[in-house]
């Protein structure tokens, strides 16, 4: 990785490169997506099979696109026992976590006969995405699936694309299975977003789509948003380290590559205080990429969007981190807990040399669909939020709306709206 110095023109080229992976920059893909869009709602099921046929290289029917129970009871036997229980640990983990966002619904009473609140109900049906193709994900499952349990969602269906053979990969319909899903489906991309957003014979339509997938599965969200809720438009995958003189190089450079490896686009940075740890991490990453097994998507995350920035201060660092808003931030310094409450933008925040990105990834608890591309600044992990909707509770008695109807009149008034000033009037005639 190319060692740089932190100024305000590198930190600006490196905000503008890393803007280049957007979803939003891949408009040349849009059209494509909105003609899949289309052809599903018109089409409904049929265009669901043909398109699975086409991408998938699987033949669907409607007889045979919902999982069976026989085939959950398939998959179970061909998944490893020692994975189903760390599957089955970090789903406590999880929920766990999740349990302790649940919100509940409120009403406060006055004397002078008014009731204000709000009533939280949890969304009827939602859809997951789960993405298939160059590696399976049944973390994903797990971390989609657990926050709508947690907020009392009645039905959560998830649509994942198949093999060849027409099934679902066994792990993936286990973390399914074990995190509570309703119904799964085989079907996936853009096609997958389409059925759940209108509905087809066999899909039923959602009230909203969580979960990452490809660029067309991210455009599809993006279109069909309106027409139902979605959680966020995922881009790829990113780390950010900021290191002092007192990190482990080795550490560091796996923590970096740990997410180089998810595809090319993928975006690992280095921010140290230190030149010694910044050569050291270079070193060891040359040593790691000659046994990883996906070296090659490595060397290209790399070499298009891998950065060592070396900083003057501590706070510039810390400054630089804020700016870029990565998803994943490790800060690994003498006092972490002192750093990180300077920050203000990140999705996951890792604390200390032990707190590496993967544990959030499988198994301590917290949600690991986070916002990428620097929406950390305005967005928030998946949580069991996404998954409750809110409603204003408003009550008065007679006594209390005569002793401020014209208040409320004198408003309506001033905006004009004579119509809303009558609705108030007409309960007291007198005045």
């Amino acid at each position: 990785m190319k060692i740089e110095r932190l100024t305000a023109e590198s930190r600006k080229n490196l905000l503008e490169d890393l803007l280049k992976r957007s979803p939003n920059q891949y408009g040349q893909y849009e059209e494509r997506v909105q003609v899949i869009l289309n052809r599903v709602k018109e089409e409904k099921d049929q265009a669901l099979f043909a398109y699975t046929e086409q991408f998938d290289h699987a033949k669907i029917t409607a007889e045979t696109i919902k999982v069976t129970e026989e085939e959950i009871q398939e998959a179970y036997t061909q998944v490893d026992e020692s994975l189903l229980e760390v599957v089955r640990k970090a789903l406590k983990n999880i929920e766990s976590y999740h349990a302790k966002q649940m919100q509940y619904s409120w009403f406060d009473s006055k004397p002078n006969g008014t009731m204000l609140g709000q009533k939280v109900t949890a969304l009827q049906r939602v859809g997951v995405y789960v993405p298939g193709g160059k590696a399976v994900y049944p973390s994903s499952v797990l971390m989609n699936i657990m926050p709508a349990k947690v907020a009392g969602v009645e039905e959560i269906i998830m649509t994942t694309p198949p093999g060849p053979d027409g099934k679902v990969n066994p792990t993936t319909l286990v973390a399914a299975h074990e995190a509570g899903a309703t119904a799964v489906y085989k079907v996936g991309g853009a096609q997958a977003i389409a059925a759940l957003a209108y509905g087809t014979e066999s899909i039923p339509k959602v009230d909203k789509i969580v979960g990452p997938g490809n660029i067309y599965v991210a455009l599809a969200k993006k279109a069909v948003y309106g027409h139902v809720s979605i959680d966020s438009i995922a881009g790829p995958s990113e780390i950010l380290v900021i290191a002092d003189e007192t990190a482990n190089p080795r550490f560091v450079a796996a923590d970096l590559l740990s997410q180089a490896e998810h595809d090319e686009l993928a975006s690992a940075i280095l921010v140290t205080t230190s030149e010694d740890v910044a050569n050291a991490v270079n070193k060891e990453i040359e040593g790691f990429l000659k046994v990883l097994s996906r070296s090659e998507i490595i060397k290209k995350s790399l070499e298009n969007y891998g950065h060592i920035l070396l900083a003057e201060t501590l706070e510039e660092a810390i400054e630089t981190a804020n700016e870029i808003a990565s998803e994943h931030l490790e800060i690994v310094t003498k006092d972490p807990y002192q750093v990180m409450m300077k920050i203000r933008n990140a999705g996951a925040i890792f604390l200390g040399e032990y707190s590496s990105e993967p544990l959030g990834d499988y198994f301590a608890g917290p949600n690991h669909i986070l916002p990428t591309n620097g929406t950390a600044k305005f967005f928030s992990p998946l949580s069991v939020d996404d998954f409750l909707k809110k409603s204003s509770i408003i009550a008065y008695s007679k006594e209390a709306l005569e002793a401020v109807h014209k208040d409320i009149e004198t408003f309506a008034e001033a905006e004009q709206l004579t119509a809303h000033a009558n609705s108030i009037k007409v309960r007291f005639p007198e005045d």
